[in-house]
């Protein structure tokens, strides 16, 4: 079974697209899947988009009361994905924006690198579209930002917030930090999800994908400044994973370490 886990806050205009599109991927597949979104507290028309999905396609909606961040509402699907899943060798779960600027078909070669035995998959993105150049700067600078507690070892994005994990890794690298597991949000949330993934995965690999900015239905939600100013901050609140010794992209830890 696959879990695509989409977060979603105010993406009426675009979240029912991402389903769609998903659906004509997954039918050339014979893969068992389901749909995991989470409406962290929109105040526009996401539930009325996602009503006819509800009916057609093997989707459930969570909704946050309240705002709790991207970062919290990945969580909360990934943990939906654990707790519904009972072969969590064998099942993944994949994370995907809800506004479109990553084309689900794009998600194919993920579920190859899964079937060829990855527990991590990581996209990373070229990003086209973007008119402000400082913010692609930034896009740039996020792991230098951010400091070296979350840097995965071959992974050279680790913002791009599009990734797929194989859920025995997921549950073995939170295994000790079961109520939160991730503690900063957006971009730096992105990165520290990773970084613990890292810390349970035997084999790590990177997928290039394309970002498009331009077809974002919404202004951005990232100013330059502010947002570097939050990465650098977000560095003193990151926890080190109990394993940092992830190994590089594509590759596999000593034999030792893969018999635990």
């Amino acid at each position: 079974m696959i879990y695509f886990c989409i977060p979603s806050h105010n993406e009426a205009a675009t979240v029912g697209l991402v389903l769609w599109k998903l659906r004509r991927v997954l039918e050339e597949s014979a893969r068992e899947y389901q749909l995991l979104v989470g409406d962290d507290a929109s105040t526009d028309a996401t539930a009325e988009a996602l009503a006819p999905y509800i009916k057609a396609l093997p989707l459930t909606v969570l909704r946050n009361p309240t705002r709790l961040g991207t970062a919290a509402t990945v969580e909360r699907l990934l943990k939906e994905a654990l707790q519904r899943s009972d072969r969590h060798k064998r099942d993944a779960a994949i994370v995907l924006p809800a506004d479109f600027t990553v084309d689900p078909s794009e998600l194919l070669e993920f579920l190859k690198r899964l079937d060829s035995g990855a527990d991590l998959v990581v996209g990373e993105a070229t990003l086209t579209g973007e008119p402000d150049p400082w913010r692609q700067r930034v896009r740039r600078w996020a792991p230098w930002l951010l400091g070296r507690r979350v840097r995965v070892p071959g992974v050279r994005d680790i913002v791009s917030g599009v990734a797929a994990f194989r859920l025995v890794a997921l549950r073995n690298a939170f295994r000790d930090r079961p109520d939160q597991w991730l503690t900063t949000e957006g971009w730096a949330g992105n990165a520290e999800l990773l970084a613990w993934a890292a810390a349970g995965a035997r084999r790590i690999e990177t997928v290039p994908i394309t970002e498009r900015a331009d077809r974002r239905q919404r202004d951005s939600r990232h100013e330059p400044w502010p947002l570097a100013q939050a990465l650098w901050r977000a560095r003193r609140r990151f926890v080190a994973p109990p394993d940092a010794s992830a190994p590089a992209a594509g590759g596999r830890l000593p034999q030792a370490k893969e018999a635990a």
